[in-house]
């Protein structure tokens, strides 16, 4: 069975702190050894409304700023420090990528050519930048689908297949909530989309903000190619996806599980394996042997 990529959804936990995600990327490229790393890009005023812009955080004491737009301009990196982000990916080992929040983002970060892009839940019925990725941009277009109808799905994926980019897409299982409780995590999606979509695009995902790490260890049983958590260096930090965030030690071992599992999901392929000839000989009762 092919071994399921984990993204490290660093997002905006670096706390708008160029030192802080440097040192991020090197312990999940290091310590976690995951496969990527993934930030956010945002244009504020273009994803905003004048409203939303000057409102303000709906959750004070996690904010930036003294209002919702000044907050994510905190947190917000220009292009040329994606540059260097991605450079320390490079320099790391790791592969780096962006969730891209508006067309402008997604121009810039389609500049630096990373592996793939990521366009999150809460704008993939922004087509006009689907379409873009799609004609301009050329690697892969992972998609999440939390918040999203099944007839909203097809409209993304059939829109993906006019343009002629659905083989580079990957669609993404998720609820959007942090944290989400297990009993609305919805595991079956993964199959579900699977099944209605999975002869018409390249792949399919998992997007987890619920806690702990059982359930990304049956993602892969599910048949999750790619696997994103977010992560922190610590839960308890202002911002308010450290919450439903893994910490290092967290990463490292879903990291551990997922390619552990990875290695059992196979058949016999003998009558016995390797290690059962040793035991037989051993412990096998045998009629005629050790009973009649």
């Amino acid at each position: 069975m092919k071994t399921p990529k984990v993204i490290a959804e660093i997002g905006c936990n670096h706390k708008g702190d160029m030192e802080i995600a440097h040192e991020m990327i090197g312990i999940a490229a290091t310590f976690a050894k995951c496969d990527f790393v993934k930030f956010q890009k945002r244009s504020n005023k273009e994803l905003l409304t004048p409203e939303e812009y000057d409102s303000s955080h709906p959750n004070p004491q996690h904010s930036y700023g003294d209002s919702y737009g000044s907050h994510r301009e905190f947190l917000e990196f220009d292009i040329e420090q994606h540059r260097q982000l991605q450079q320390w990916c490079h320099e790391f080992g790791i592969g780096y990528s962006t969730s891209v929040w508006d067309l402008t983002s997604a121009k810039e970060i389609a500049s630096l050519d990373p592996e793939f892009i990521k366009v999150p839940s809460a704008c993939n019925l922004n087509f006009a930048m689907l379409r873009h990725l799609a004609t301009e941009y050329g690697g892969d277009i992972h998609i999440s689908v939390g918040m999203t109808t099944p007839a909203e799905q097809e409209q993304i994926v059939q829109l993906m297949e006019q343009c002629n980019a659905a083989d580079r897409v990957v669609l993404y299982a998720c609820t959007s909530g942090y944290p989400v409780p297990f009993e609305q995590v919805c595991l079956l999606e993964i199959r579900s989309l699977s099944e209605r979509f999975g002869s018409r695009i390249k792949e399919v995902g998992f997007s987890g903000h619920h806690l702990g790490i059982a359930v990304d260890i049956a993602t892969v049983v599910l048949g999750a190619s790619w696997i994103e958590r977010h992560f922190t260096l610590d839960r308890t930090w202002k911002g308010t996806d450290h919450a439903a965030s893994l910490e290092p030690d967290g990463l490292r071992r879903l990291i551990r599980d997922v390619r552990n599992v990875c290695k059992t999901l196979k058949l016999k392929e003998n009558e016995m394996t390797e290690i059962e000839f040793a035991q037989r000989d051993k412990l096998k009762r045998v009629r005629g042997v050790h009973f009649n």
